[in-house]
């Protein structure tokens, strides 16, 4: 199948108007196999309850039956099961829909086609869920935007629940202009049409495309290829009187602009255009910024200590000096998601506190290292540091309730944190350091 998707990338990146007629064909026995073994193991079930191991078991049979049913147009996805995780910053849950272990399959052989196809036409500005690129490099070609180019305002904007207000009318729109396969549409139709279980109880989808499938990120990058970056690049871009720029993560997205009017402007033009495909702003949640290196200036002229900030990827990007007193974007960690997070922290402790001390030391140690990798960046060092000591206070409250007796002094914990370390703070990801593969684009 690589070869074949290497061609098809080959075919692709040649002809933009290129339209693929014959895909399905690329998903049989071997291809289907291959994304089986892929798939990581002790995921959720879906509906059917059906493990990885458990479909393992019968997984020549298995994959013939489902090939059959392809074949013969007769495959269906089943209807996702609904959950609901912690929405930070929020009292509100963000859903989630949890396929069958089967539709994942298919679903992880489709979103390889499509990558192979889109990944050509996919613009520089686009950087969630794509191969070789990552939040990191999100966050340093937008420092490049804020401190290097004439960036004097910020339009930080959201669009208000965006998986679950997909058209899948547009959507249909959108692949037909690559793909004129008709089974193959059929079946990522039947995937977004599929619906959802919730509590023993069928629901119809007739719009979004539901946030934990494999095929949503790539499907969510389409529609918004469309609807916003080439309509940034090829419109707004040549709109405005000064420079502008757009760093899009997923449905997460930062513009930046030279001119206060051409902010304005796209505002304006921004609302209106979402509205043509059934998408609306959160306009509690867009703003648009002064910030930049005449923005310190700028806010004392207005009476304001400070500029204004914003808050991208999990950051808090903030105004500040260099030490040679020169202008700098800085970070930190977004306060939400920090507050997130130690939530989480203190629920596990709270209710694991009597498992083996090991086994609980092990567990925080992987958790602490998965936290420093994203956040210990470029000035945020405090940040995390803040957060480590906010940790080793949940863990000293929470063993000391492993019985009715209190287990430890602070002398005695900081004894049992010798033994048993937590990693060390040190910077991860230099924020200036940008990978020789994604500096063409500046």
């Amino acid at each position: 199948m690589e070869t074949k998707l290497t061609r098809i990338s080959e075919v692709a990146k040649s002809d933009p108007d290129m339209r693929f007629t014959s895909l399905v064909h690329l998903l049989d026995e071997e291809n289907l196999k291959r994304c089986h073994h892929e798939l990581p193991k002790g995921k959720a079930t879906g509906v059917h309850g059906v493990t990885k191991e458990g479909y393992a078991a019968k997984l020549d049979e298995n994959i013939q039956q489902l090939v059959t049913r392809l074949k013969k147009k007769a495959y269906r996805p089943v209807p996702v099961k609904r959950s609901y995780i912690e929405k930070p910053g929020s009292k509100k849950k963000r859903p989630l829909g949890i396929p069958d272990h089967e539709d994942k399959i298919i679903q992880r052989a489709i979103t390889k086609i499509l990558n192979a196809i889109y990944e050509q036409d996919f613009l520089d500005s686009s950087f969630g869920f794509r191969p070789n690129r990552n939040c990191h490099d999100a966050l340093k070609i937008l420092n490049v935007y804020l401190e290097k180019r004439k960036v004097n305002y910020v339009v930080d904007a959201d669009i208000k629940g965006f998986f679950d207000h997909v058209d899948h009318k547009w959507m249909m729109t959108f692949l037909k202009h690559r793909i004129q396969d008709p089974n193959l549409l059929r079946i990522i139709e039947r995937f977004l049409k599929g619906g959802y279980m919730e509590e023993g109880k069928y629901y119809v989808s007739d719009q979004g495309t539901p946030q934990g499938g494999i095929i949503s990120p790539v499907l969510a990058n389409v529609y918004l290829h469309y609807v916003l970056d080439l309509w940034f690049e090829e419109v707004v871009r040549k709109q405005c009187k000064g420079q502008a720029y757009i760093v899009r993560y997923a449905d997460d997205w930062v513009c930046c602009f030279q001119y206060q009017q051409d902010a304005e402007n796209f505002y304006e033009s921004l609302i209106k255009r979402l509205r043509k495909f059934n998408l609306e702003i959160a306009e509690d949640k867009t703003n648009i910024l002064p910030f930049g290196r005449f923005a310190e200036e700028r806010s004392r002229r207005e009476g304001q200590t400070k500029p204004p900030t914003f808050d991208f990827l999990g950051f808090t990007h903030y105004c500040g000096k260099s030490q040679k007193g020169t202008f700098r974007v800085k970070r930190k960690s977004s306060r939400k998601k920090v507050r997130a997070k130690l939530k989480s922290q203190k629920a596990w402790l709270k209710a694991n506190r009597t498992m083996d001390i090991r086994l609980i030391m092990d567990r925080l140690y992987r958790s602490l290292q998965g936290y420093y990798n994203y956040y210990c960046i470029t000035d945020n060092l405090k940040a995390v540091g803040d957060f480590l000591d906010e940790v080793k206070r949940l863990l000293f409250k929470w063993m000391n309730r492993r019985s009715q007796r209190k287990s430890f002094r602070w002398d005695k914990f900081s004894l049992f944190l010798q033994r048993y370390p937590l990693p060390k703070l040190r910077t991860k990801v230099n924020i200036y350091e940008l990978r020789d593969e994604l500096s063409y684009i500046l």
